[in-house]
């Protein structure tokens, strides 16, 4: 019996910069933007740069949907031709779908093992899960331990993030705990969280500038007596915005991995252009 080949499949919301999706064997299955009486695949047929510019202009919003059962089972049954085993990390339930999709496609998979992940998180918050997942595999883990391994990061998983507006999340109806700021007053910049995979409200501040600063305090903090850190920025047409503070959290957090990557359409039609965030955990 040679290893078992475990094939690891994301989501289009993880973000997992493009080498090390092809480093570890990862197969990322697109949610959708709904636009126009156009069902787009989410990062194919729309990227960022597109997708923000005609964002700012668009009378109608786009909404978003999963990917549907039969969309994921159609890519499970193409991975079961060369894999032995499947691991799928997935946006949290309490955003999306997605999670029911994957479940309901893999009953249907017979025998052929499946292992799904909610990662109750979005963005690098899950591409740091899966990218845990598919180590884990390296050092030999077999796949329910290598998904185990991304859960056990699920509790220490911070992700929060600045948006220019609530306009996006209220519209979207992703907004959760934070529309108590809604409405309050148009001038405050709102920091929100993912909490038990939620988008909650965590405080206001009064300018783009200083809830940055509270996401670096905050990360910060956190990050003061971890030993390793992995820390992420994630922006929304913000690349200057995205740097400048990639260079601080470098800074200050020291982490052992950093990376800088941009919202896809998906995330992006709920945050709206000009957010910006940061997810970040640790290890002892």
């Amino acid at each position: 019996m040679g290893e078992a080949k475990v094939a690891i499949v994301v989501d289009s919301t993880a973000y997992i910069p493009e080498e090390l999706v092809k480093q570890y064997n990862m197969h990322v299955i697109p949610l959708h933007v709904n636009w126009a009486g156009k069902s787009l695949r989410d990062n194919v047929d729309i990227k960022p740069d597109e997708f923000y510019k005609k964002l700012v202009e668009a009378k109608e919003l786009p909404t978003t949907s999963q990917p549907s059962a039969g969309e994921f089972y159609d890519f499970y049954s193409e991975l079961a031709q060369t894999a032995d085993q499947i691991i799928s990390l997935h946006i949290s339930s309490e955003l999306s779908g997605t999670v029911a999709s994957a479940h309901a496609a893999a009953k249907l998979m017979d025998d052929f093992p499946v292992e799904i992940v909610d990662s109750y998180s979005t963005s690098m918050g899950l591409g740091f899960m899966a990218m845990a997942a598919a180590r884990a595999l390296e050092q030999g883990a077999d796949y329910k331990e290598a998904a185990n391994v991304a859960r056990s990061i699920i509790p220490g998983m911070n992700v929060v993030f600045a948006v220019d507006t609530l306009e996006f999340l209220h519209r979207g109806g992703r907004i959760g705990g934070a529309q108590r700021f809604f409405g309050s007053m148009l001038s405050i910049k709102p920091l929100l969280q993912l909490d038990d995979g939620r988008i909650e409200a965590l405080e206001k501040v009064r300018t783009k500038r200083k809830a940055v600063q509270r996401l670096l305090e905050i990360g910060a903090e956190s990050a003061a007596n971890a030993g390793k850190v992995y820390a992420a920025v994630a922006h929304a047409a913000s690349h200057a915005e995205a740097e400048s503070l990639a260079a601080q959290v470098k800074d200050q957090l020291q982490p052992a991995e950093l990376y800088v990557v941009e919202l896809s359409p998906v995330i992006g039609t709920h945050t709206g252009p000009g957010a910006l965030g940061l997810a970040w955990y640790t290890e002892p």
